[in-house]
């Protein structure tokens, strides 16, 4: 029965490791696989890094900026829009006939007393066309010009008819200028604007301030096509960032929005939630738990990534995908001292994947555990027959 149990122990060994290909049971590639990646991986174009290569590059990643993206609104108030309410007041010096003889402001002239004669118009609701209508002036184009634009016009056509007519248009009520502010804020709400100008932490406030921490809390602010985020914290240490809100602009308070994956030989696999203010690589490191001693290669932590083409050393051969961004992927050596002081300055991104891998050790030993586990009983059997 010997030759038999030696023949049965290859072929153990062979479907235990895969074919040959790896362990059954790892919990992903090996450190030479990651590594012969770039020249042999079936996904073209995959660049590897040093965390120390890396280092450099990090520095020069931007940051999204309201400011710099979005930039300041102009108050309303300045602008008619449609759905605006305007009030139309007119004077016109004596003689003044054309709005009729009521009401008056008296003024004195040569001892005698003139009296300059005015009218305000009932409040007129700018429609969908974007027109205002003046009596004895006509359809006066409103939407898109300012109150001061609106009263020379009236005044300019006015002219032939009044003497001495003057005008003021004030927006009594701006409708359509508003503002939209959910998420994780204590009452969802639409905040009008005014000709203040409201700020960004206006409207905010306005909805009673948010449910999360400041230091977990992402601000979105969506103004037509654009999206821009900042975590609520740099808002308000920047005043800059603090921008006048535009009509329809969209504030969504979003609770720790970002996350990696942490996979393989640590102390947990799961995907981990991050705040807006980011974490370094030597904070996901200990929010994981760190890596396993008895199983882990320190020399084989890895970062999965997608980078824009410009956060990559030139002369890497790189394929970008549809959206431009590339394959990357960045080699953490642990067992380098100098790794623990540039990982306090690498940022983790969002989607990231945290890869460790096993020790050559670790994986021996499991191949002998799993080869004890599945042969022997086979040899006690054999052992067993007569």
């Amino acid at each position: 029965m010997t030759n038999l149990v030696r023949a049965l122990i290859p072929l153990a060994a062979y479907a235990l490791t895969g074919c040959g290909s790896g362990l059954v049971g790892a919990p992903g590639p090996s450190t030479g696989a990651i590594m012969d990646t770039p020249s042999k991986g079936t996904m073209q174009g995959i660049a590897l890094l040093e965390l120390g290569e890396a280092s450099q590059f990090q520095q020069t990643r931007s940051r999204a900026s309201f400011a710099e993206l979005l930039g300041n609104a102009q108050p309303v108030g300045q602008v008619v829009r449609p759905g605006d309410l305007l009030e139309v007041s007119i004077w016109e010096a004596p003689p003044a006939t054309l709005f009729g003889a009521g009401g008056g402001d008296s003024r004195v002239t040569a001892g005698s007393v003139q009296v300059s004669r005015q009218v305000t118009l009932p409040p007129t609701l700018i429609d969908s066309s974007g027109w205002l209508f003046v009596p004895f002036a006509g359809s006066i184009r409103a939407s898109g010009r300012s109150p001061e634009q609106i009263q020379s016009e009236i005044v300019s056509r006015l002219s032939t008819k009044a003497h001495l007519p003057q005008a003021i248009v004030r927006i009594v009520r701006n409708a359509t200028a508003n503002v939209t502010v959910v998420g994780e804020v204590a009452n969802s709400t639409r905040m009008e604007l005014t000709p203040k100008g409201e700020r960004l932490l206006d409207a905010i406030a306005q909805a009673g301030g948010t449910r999360q921490p400041v230091g977990k809390t992402t601000i979105q602010l969506t103004r037509g096509d654009k999206i821009v985020a900042m975590p609520l914290s740099a808002v308000i240490n920047d005043p800059s960032q603090n921008v006048v809100l535009a009509t329809d602009d969209v504030i969504t308070a979003i609770f720790q929005p970002f996350s990696f994956t942490v996979l393989g030989a640590t102390g947990r696999n799961e995907e981990v939630n991050f705040e807006a203010t980011g974490v370094t690589l030597a904070q996901a490191l200990g929010r994981i738990g760190g890596i396993q001693g008895d199983r882990a290669n320190p020399k084989g932590v890895f970062i999965f990534r997608w980078e824009k083409p410009e956060m990559v050393p030139a002369g890497l051969a790189t394929v970008a995908r549809a959206d431009g961004m590339v394959p990357v992927i960045y080699r953490v050596n642990l067992k380098d001292p100098a790794t623990f002081f540039r990982a306090q300055n690498f940022e983790m991104q969002n989607r990231d994947i945290v890869y460790v891998a096993n020790a050559p050790v670790a994986e021996f030993q499991q191949f002998v555990g799993l080869v004890a586990s599945t042969v022997l009983p086979v040899v006690g059997v054999v052992n067993s027959l007569p």
